[in-house]
Protein backbone atom coordinates (compact mmCIF):
# COMPACT_ATOMS: atom_id res chain seq x y z
CA UNK A 1 0.00 0.00 0.00
CA UNK A 2 1.16 3.54 -0.77
CA UNK A 3 0.14 6.49 1.38
CA UNK A 4 0.63 10.06 0.20
CA UNK A 5 0.12 13.40 1.89
CA UNK A 6 0.72 17.08 1.22
CA UNK A 7 0.60 20.19 3.39
CA UNK A 8 0.65 23.84 2.24
CA UNK A 9 3.37 26.35 3.02
CA UNK A 10 2.37 29.71 4.47
CA UNK A 11 3.04 33.42 4.20
CA UNK A 12 3.43 35.16 7.54
CA UNK A 13 1.53 38.42 7.13
CA UNK A 14 1.51 39.96 10.63
CA UNK A 15 2.38 39.16 14.23
CA UNK A 16 5.31 36.90 13.45
CA UNK A 17 7.34 36.02 16.55
CA UNK A 18 4.52 36.56 19.04
CA UNK A 19 3.74 32.82 18.82
CA UNK A 20 7.12 32.01 20.38
CA UNK A 21 7.53 31.33 24.09
CA UNK A 22 8.09 33.07 26.45
CA UNK A 23 6.28 36.01 24.82
CA UNK A 24 3.12 34.04 24.01
CA UNK A 25 3.08 32.54 27.52
CA UNK A 26 3.43 35.88 29.26
CA UNK A 27 1.52 38.30 27.06
CA UNK A 28 -0.42 36.16 24.60
CA UNK A 29 0.44 36.14 20.92
CA UNK A 30 -1.55 36.81 17.75
CA UNK A 31 -0.65 36.06 14.14
CA UNK A 32 -2.25 36.46 10.73
CA UNK A 33 -1.13 34.11 7.99
CA UNK A 34 -2.31 32.49 4.76
CA UNK A 35 -1.33 29.30 2.97
CA UNK A 36 -0.26 29.25 -0.68
CA UNK A 37 -0.07 26.70 -3.47
CA UNK A 38 3.42 25.52 -2.54
CA UNK A 39 3.60 22.30 -0.55
CA UNK A 40 5.58 19.77 1.43
CA UNK A 41 5.01 16.19 0.25
CA UNK A 42 5.33 12.77 1.86
CA UNK A 43 4.95 9.26 0.43
CA UNK A 44 5.02 6.09 2.52
CA UNK A 45 5.44 2.75 0.75
CA UNK A 46 4.71 -0.11 3.15
CA UNK A 47 6.80 -3.28 3.01
CA UNK A 48 7.42 -6.54 4.83
CA UNK A 49 11.22 -6.69 4.71
CA UNK A 50 11.79 -5.32 8.25
CA UNK A 51 13.48 -2.19 6.89
CA UNK A 52 12.88 1.52 7.57
CA UNK A 53 14.19 4.02 5.04
CA UNK A 54 13.90 7.80 4.66
CA UNK A 55 14.73 9.60 1.43
CA UNK A 56 14.63 13.41 1.53
CA UNK A 57 14.83 14.09 -2.20
CA UNK A 58 15.22 17.85 -1.95
CA UNK A 59 18.00 17.59 0.63
CA UNK A 60 19.84 14.65 -0.99
CA UNK A 61 19.81 12.87 2.36
CA UNK A 62 19.08 9.19 2.85
CA UNK A 63 18.73 6.98 5.92
CA UNK A 64 18.20 3.23 6.22
CA UNK A 65 17.87 1.00 9.28
CA UNK A 66 16.59 -2.35 10.41
CA UNK A 67 13.13 -2.15 11.89
CA UNK A 68 13.20 -0.77 15.44
CA UNK A 69 10.86 0.95 17.85
CA UNK A 70 13.18 3.94 18.33
CA UNK A 71 15.56 5.75 16.00
CA UNK A 72 18.50 7.69 17.42
CA UNK A 73 18.49 11.42 16.67
CA UNK A 74 21.98 12.06 15.35
CA UNK A 75 21.59 15.00 12.99
CA UNK A 76 20.61 13.02 9.89
CA UNK A 77 16.90 13.48 9.05
CA UNK A 78 16.02 14.00 12.71
CA UNK A 79 12.56 15.35 11.87
CA UNK A 80 11.72 12.13 10.03
CA UNK A 81 13.04 10.05 12.91
CA UNK A 82 11.25 12.20 15.47
CA UNK A 83 7.90 11.70 13.73
CA UNK A 84 8.45 7.95 13.54
CA UNK A 85 9.46 7.67 17.21
CA UNK A 86 6.35 9.51 18.44
CA UNK A 87 3.99 7.57 16.20
CA UNK A 88 5.40 4.26 17.41
CA UNK A 89 5.42 5.32 21.06
CA UNK A 90 2.02 7.02 21.24
CA UNK A 91 -0.08 5.24 18.63
CA UNK A 92 1.37 1.81 17.81
CA UNK A 93 1.91 0.29 21.28
CA UNK A 94 5.67 0.51 20.84
CA UNK A 95 5.60 -1.90 17.92
CA UNK A 96 7.93 -1.03 15.00
CA UNK A 97 6.82 -0.60 11.40
CA UNK A 98 8.44 -1.42 8.05
CA UNK A 99 8.24 1.12 5.23
CA UNK A 100 10.10 3.50 2.97
CA UNK A 101 9.34 7.22 3.16
CA UNK A 102 10.11 9.80 0.50
CA UNK A 103 9.74 13.53 1.16
CA UNK A 104 10.36 16.82 -0.60
CA UNK A 105 9.20 20.42 -0.46
CA UNK A 106 8.49 23.16 -2.99
CA UNK A 107 10.61 25.52 -0.87
CA UNK A 108 14.01 24.95 0.74
CA UNK A 109 14.58 24.83 4.47
CA UNK A 110 15.19 28.31 5.83
CA UNK A 111 12.92 29.89 3.22
CA UNK A 112 10.67 31.68 5.70
CA UNK A 113 7.58 29.82 4.52
CA UNK A 114 7.53 27.35 7.41
CA UNK A 115 8.90 24.52 5.26
CA UNK A 116 10.35 22.38 8.07
CA UNK A 117 7.21 22.50 10.20
CA UNK A 118 5.01 21.94 7.16
CA UNK A 119 7.01 18.83 6.29
CA UNK A 120 6.47 17.49 9.81
CA UNK A 121 2.72 18.03 9.39
CA UNK A 122 2.79 16.18 6.06
CA UNK A 123 4.64 13.23 7.61
CA UNK A 124 2.28 13.07 10.59
CA UNK A 125 -0.71 13.20 8.23
CA UNK A 126 0.69 10.29 6.22
CA UNK A 127 0.88 8.14 9.37
CA UNK A 128 -2.61 9.27 10.39
CA UNK A 129 -3.89 8.08 7.01
CA UNK A 130 -1.95 4.81 7.13
CA UNK A 131 -2.85 3.81 10.69
CA UNK A 132 -6.35 5.34 10.68
CA UNK A 133 -5.49 7.47 13.71
CA UNK A 134 -8.40 9.44 15.22
CA UNK A 135 -6.63 12.80 15.15
CA UNK A 136 -8.34 16.07 14.24
CA UNK A 137 -6.74 19.27 12.98
CA UNK A 138 -5.78 20.61 16.41
CA UNK A 139 -4.37 17.18 17.37
CA UNK A 140 -2.20 16.94 14.25
CA UNK A 141 -0.88 20.50 14.64
CA UNK A 142 -0.06 20.05 18.33
CA UNK A 143 1.63 16.69 17.72
CA UNK A 144 3.74 18.22 14.93
CA UNK A 145 4.68 21.11 17.22
CA UNK A 146 5.72 18.80 20.07
CA UNK A 147 7.79 16.61 17.76
CA UNK A 148 9.70 19.51 16.25
CA UNK A 149 10.07 21.79 19.25
CA UNK A 150 10.23 19.34 22.18
CA UNK A 151 11.41 15.97 20.83
CA UNK A 152 13.88 17.21 18.20
CA UNK A 153 14.52 20.48 20.10
CA UNK A 154 14.43 22.91 17.16
CA UNK A 155 13.73 26.52 18.10
CA UNK A 156 10.61 28.18 16.74
CA UNK A 157 7.01 29.09 17.30
CA UNK A 158 3.65 27.43 16.77
CA UNK A 159 2.06 29.17 13.80
CA UNK A 160 3.59 27.00 11.03
CA UNK A 161 2.13 23.72 12.23
CA UNK A 162 -1.37 25.16 12.58
CA UNK A 163 -1.23 26.99 9.24
CA UNK A 164 -0.19 23.82 7.41
CA UNK A 165 -2.89 21.77 9.12
CA UNK A 166 -5.82 24.18 8.76
CA UNK A 167 -4.96 26.01 5.53
CA UNK A 168 -6.43 29.26 4.16
CA UNK A 169 -6.49 32.68 5.87
CA UNK A 170 -6.26 32.32 9.63
CA UNK A 171 -6.05 34.66 12.59
CA UNK A 172 -4.37 32.69 15.37
CA UNK A 173 -4.15 33.32 19.11
CA UNK A 174 -1.44 31.82 21.32
CA UNK A 175 -1.50 31.50 25.09
CA UNK A 176 0.31 29.75 27.92
CA UNK A 177 0.23 25.97 28.36
CA UNK A 178 0.42 25.57 24.56
CA UNK A 179 -3.16 26.77 24.11
CA UNK A 180 -3.89 27.83 20.52
CA UNK A 181 -7.10 29.16 18.98
CA UNK A 182 -7.38 29.19 15.18
CA UNK A 183 -9.92 31.60 13.72
CA UNK A 184 -10.47 30.92 9.98
CA UNK A 185 -11.28 34.10 8.07
CA UNK A 186 -14.07 34.26 5.49
CA UNK A 187 -12.36 36.48 2.94
CA UNK A 188 -14.45 37.39 -0.09
CA UNK A 189 -13.23 36.11 -3.46
CA UNK A 190 -12.76 39.58 -4.93
CA UNK A 191 -10.57 40.55 -1.99
CA UNK A 192 -8.41 37.44 -2.45
CA UNK A 193 -8.06 38.22 -6.16
CA UNK A 194 -7.14 41.85 -5.49
CA UNK A 195 -4.66 40.88 -2.79
CA UNK A 196 -3.02 38.28 -5.04
CA UNK A 197 -2.81 40.83 -7.85
CA UNK A 198 -1.18 43.29 -5.45
CA UNK A 199 1.47 40.98 -4.01
CA UNK A 200 4.89 39.85 -5.17
CA UNK A 201 6.65 36.86 -3.63
CA UNK A 202 10.41 37.09 -4.06
CA UNK A 203 12.98 34.46 -3.11
CA UNK A 204 16.25 36.15 -2.18
CA UNK A 205 18.22 33.01 -3.03
CA UNK A 206 19.67 32.90 0.48
CA UNK A 207 18.22 30.39 2.92
CA UNK A 208 19.02 30.83 6.59
CA UNK A 209 18.70 29.13 9.94
CA UNK A 210 15.92 30.78 11.92
CA UNK A 211 17.13 29.28 15.21
CA UNK A 212 19.68 32.00 16.02
CA UNK A 213 17.19 34.79 15.30
CA UNK A 214 14.45 33.15 17.35
CA UNK A 215 16.84 32.41 20.21
CA UNK A 216 17.84 36.09 20.29
CA UNK A 217 14.17 37.12 20.40
CA UNK A 218 13.53 34.65 23.22
CA UNK A 219 16.55 35.94 25.14
CA UNK A 220 15.46 39.56 24.74
CA UNK A 221 11.93 38.70 25.84
CA UNK A 222 13.13 36.71 28.86
CA UNK A 223 15.39 39.57 29.91
CA UNK A 224 12.53 42.02 29.27
CA UNK A 225 14.50 44.24 26.91
CA UNK A 226 12.20 47.26 26.56
CA UNK A 227 12.76 47.78 22.82
CA UNK A 228 12.01 44.13 22.03
CA UNK A 229 8.92 43.88 24.24
CA UNK A 230 7.46 47.11 22.85
CA UNK A 231 8.09 45.91 19.28
CA UNK A 232 6.45 42.56 19.99
CA UNK A 233 3.39 44.33 21.36
CA UNK A 234 3.17 46.37 18.16
CA UNK A 235 3.52 43.22 16.04
CA UNK A 236 0.63 41.63 17.90
CA UNK A 237 -1.44 44.77 17.44
CA UNK A 238 -0.66 44.80 13.72
CA UNK A 239 -2.15 41.32 13.29
CA UNK A 240 -5.53 42.58 14.55
CA UNK A 241 -5.38 45.68 12.36
CA UNK A 242 -4.37 43.70 9.28
CA UNK A 243 -7.15 41.19 9.83
CA UNK A 244 -9.67 44.03 9.71
CA UNK A 245 -8.05 45.54 6.61
CA UNK A 246 -8.19 42.23 4.74
CA UNK A 247 -11.80 41.53 5.67
CA UNK A 248 -12.75 45.01 4.42
CA UNK A 249 -10.63 44.69 1.28
CA UNK A 250 -8.59 47.79 2.12
CA UNK A 251 -5.32 46.97 0.33
CA UNK A 252 -3.77 50.38 0.98
CA UNK A 253 -4.27 49.94 4.72
CA UNK A 254 -2.92 46.40 4.42
CA UNK A 255 0.24 47.79 2.82
CA UNK A 256 0.70 50.46 5.48
CA UNK A 257 0.38 47.92 8.28
CA UNK A 258 2.83 45.58 6.52
CA UNK A 259 5.38 48.38 6.28
CA UNK A 260 5.00 49.41 9.92
CA UNK A 261 5.25 45.83 11.15
CA UNK A 262 8.48 45.30 9.20
CA UNK A 263 10.01 48.27 11.01
CA UNK A 264 8.93 46.83 14.37
CA UNK A 265 10.07 43.32 13.45
CA UNK A 266 13.64 44.51 12.90
CA UNK A 267 13.72 45.80 16.47
CA UNK A 268 13.26 42.32 17.98
CA UNK A 269 16.65 40.88 16.89
CA UNK A 270 19.76 42.27 15.22
CA UNK A 271 20.06 39.65 12.46
CA UNK A 272 16.51 39.92 11.07
CA UNK A 273 17.71 42.17 8.26
CA UNK A 274 21.03 42.64 6.49
CA UNK A 275 22.53 44.63 3.64
CA UNK A 276 21.20 42.28 0.97
CA UNK A 277 17.64 42.47 2.31
CA UNK A 278 17.85 46.25 2.78
CA UNK A 279 19.12 46.74 -0.78
CA UNK A 280 16.35 44.58 -2.25
CA UNK A 281 13.75 46.42 -0.19
CA UNK A 282 15.00 49.87 -1.28
CA UNK A 283 15.02 48.93 -4.97
CA UNK A 284 11.48 47.49 -4.76
CA UNK A 285 10.14 50.63 -3.07
CA UNK A 286 11.90 52.86 -5.59
CA UNK A 287 10.31 50.87 -8.44
CA UNK A 288 6.82 51.36 -7.04
CA UNK A 289 6.20 48.87 -4.22
CA UNK A 290 4.12 50.29 -1.36
CA UNK A 291 5.68 48.14 1.37
CA UNK A 292 7.35 44.83 2.02
CA UNK A 293 8.74 42.47 4.62
CA UNK A 294 10.59 39.19 5.03
CA UNK A 295 8.34 36.19 5.53
CA UNK A 296 9.28 34.21 8.61
CA UNK A 297 11.99 34.87 11.16
CA UNK A 298 14.14 37.00 8.84
CA UNK A 299 17.74 36.95 7.67
CA UNK A 300 16.92 35.72 4.17
CA UNK A 301 14.46 33.41 2.44
CA UNK A 302 11.31 34.88 0.88
CA UNK A 303 10.20 38.50 0.87
CA UNK A 304 6.68 39.84 0.30
CA UNK A 305 5.94 43.12 -1.45
CA UNK A 306 2.63 44.96 -1.91
CA UNK A 307 2.26 46.98 -5.10
CA UNK A 308 -0.38 48.61 -7.25
CA UNK A 309 -1.12 45.90 -9.88
CA UNK A 310 -0.38 48.30 -12.75
CA UNK A 311 3.14 48.78 -11.37
CA UNK A 312 3.74 45.11 -10.65
CA UNK A 313 5.88 44.43 -13.73
CA UNK A 314 8.01 47.49 -12.95
CA UNK A 315 8.84 46.12 -9.50
CA UNK A 316 9.47 42.63 -10.88
CA UNK A 317 11.85 44.06 -13.47
CA UNK A 318 13.75 45.88 -10.72
CA UNK A 319 13.94 42.76 -8.56
CA UNK A 320 15.28 40.75 -11.48
CA UNK A 321 18.48 42.81 -11.23
CA UNK A 322 19.33 40.76 -8.14
CA UNK A 323 20.22 37.05 -8.06
CA UNK A 324 16.91 35.98 -6.51
CA UNK A 325 13.70 34.92 -8.22
CA UNK A 326 10.11 36.15 -8.34
CA UNK A 327 7.75 33.24 -7.64
CA UNK A 328 4.23 32.93 -9.00
CA UNK A 329 1.75 31.86 -6.31
CA UNK A 330 -1.92 31.65 -5.42
CA UNK A 331 -3.63 31.43 -2.04
CA UNK A 332 -4.74 27.92 -1.12
CA UNK A 333 -7.89 27.00 0.75
CA UNK A 334 -7.38 23.56 2.26
CA UNK A 335 -4.90 22.34 4.82
CA UNK A 336 -2.99 19.07 4.93
CA UNK A 337 -4.61 15.99 3.49
CA UNK A 338 -3.65 12.40 2.72
CA UNK A 339 -4.82 9.47 0.64
CA UNK A 340 -4.09 5.80 0.03
CA UNK A 341 -3.24 3.85 -3.12
CA UNK A 342 -3.83 0.11 -2.97
CA UNK A 343 -1.51 -2.10 -5.03
CA UNK A 344 -3.69 -5.16 -4.53
CA UNK A 345 -7.49 -5.40 -4.66
CA UNK A 346 -7.52 -7.99 -1.84
CA UNK A 347 -5.58 -5.60 0.39
CA UNK A 348 -7.96 -2.79 -0.54
CA UNK A 349 -11.00 -4.92 0.34
CA UNK A 350 -9.48 -5.97 3.68
CA UNK A 351 -8.60 -2.35 4.51
CA UNK A 352 -12.13 -1.17 3.77
CA UNK A 353 -13.63 -3.95 5.88
CA UNK A 354 -11.22 -3.15 8.72
CA UNK A 355 -12.25 0.52 8.60
CA UNK A 356 -15.92 -0.43 8.71
CA UNK A 357 -15.37 -2.66 11.73
CA UNK A 358 -13.36 0.06 13.49
CA UNK A 359 -16.05 2.65 12.78
CA UNK A 360 -18.75 0.33 14.09
CA UNK A 361 -16.79 -0.40 17.28
CA UNK A 362 -16.23 3.29 17.90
Amino acid sequence: MIIRSKAPLRLGLAGGGTDVSPYSDTYGGAILNVTIDMYAYCTIDTNCDSIISFNAKDRNEYFKSKRTNNLILDGLLDLHKGVYNRIIKDFNNGQPLSFSMTTYSDAPAGSGLGSSSTLVVAMVKAFVEWLNLPLGEYDIAMLAFEIEREDVCLSGGKQDQYAATFGGFNYMEFYSDKKVIVNPLRVKNWIKDELESSMILYYTGASRSSAAIIDEQKKNTTEKVDKTIAAMHELKKSSVEMKEAILKGDINEFAQILGRSWIEKKKTANSISNKMIDDIYKIAIKAGAKAGKVSGAGGGGFMIFVVDPIKKLDVIKALNEFEGKVMNFHFSEGGCHGWKIFKNEKIKKAEIENNLIRTYNN
